[in-house]
């Protein structure tokens, strides 16, 4: 798994394939219903996702979701992290009817279990608004990404480029519903943060 692991952040995606295909048909000596075997099935499906293949990725994601609801129920992280991947396969795909409740219930899950202000909470709530957004609900997606903001600044501060990277996918919403000026605003406050331009100018521009 290291070693796949490895490959996989050099870029090395068929290197990655082959050892963590290697490492899923270690693991099923363990069981089938064993959580190593999850993990080896998610990671090789991350491998086929980037390298294209969503196919093939699917089936995978499936697998692991199947063995940790099994194992440890609908309440966990691990569950959770599952729902969001497969989420995540269906809206590339554009099912945007099978991504919903997926990436809804992952967004429960973790909720659930974290609390609605732990900083891991960004990421469902970016999924699901990507998935509101790429349908024009616009009006859905909007809290999503403003209470993903609201996590990173008070997490990471005002200042961080986390928080400017929110303020640009807001932004980006607020623009695709109509709400350039709004958009304009989020967008000099980003720019200010990545040192663009100086606050000075961003306040003259305004």
């Amino acid at each position: 798994m290291a070693a796949g692991q490895q490959a996989y952040r050099q870029g090395r995606f068929g290197d990655a394939e082959r050892i963590f295909s290697a490492a899923v048909q270690k693991a099923e000596r363990f069981g089938r219903e064993d959580t190593r075997l999850a993990l080896s099935l998610s990671q090789l499906g991350q491998t086929y996702w980037a390298r294209g293949r969503f196919v093939e990725a699917e089936p995978l994601y499936v697998r692991a979701l199947q063995i940790y609801q099994r194992t440890y129920g609908e309440e966990h992280l691990d569950v959770a992290a599952a729902l969001n991947n497969l989420g995540v396969l269906h809206r590339m795909h554009g099912q945007y009817a099978q991504a919903e409740p997926l990436l809804r219930r992952a967004l429960a899950t973790k909720e659930k279990l974290l609390g609605p202000d732990h900083p891991d909470m960004v990421l469902s709530l970016r999924n699901l608004g990507k998935l509101y957004g790429a349908q024009g609900h616009y009006d859905q997606a909007e809290p999503l990404y403003r209470r993903a903001l609201a996590i990173r600044e008070q997490a990471l501060g005002a200042e961080h480029q986390e928080v400017a990277k929110s303020l640009e996918e807001l932004a980006e919403v607020l623009r695709q519903a109509g709400r350039a000026q709004e958009a304009e605003a989020l967008q000099a406050r980003a720019a200010v943060i990545r040192g663009q331009r100086s606050p000075q100018s961003t306040r003259a521009r305004g």
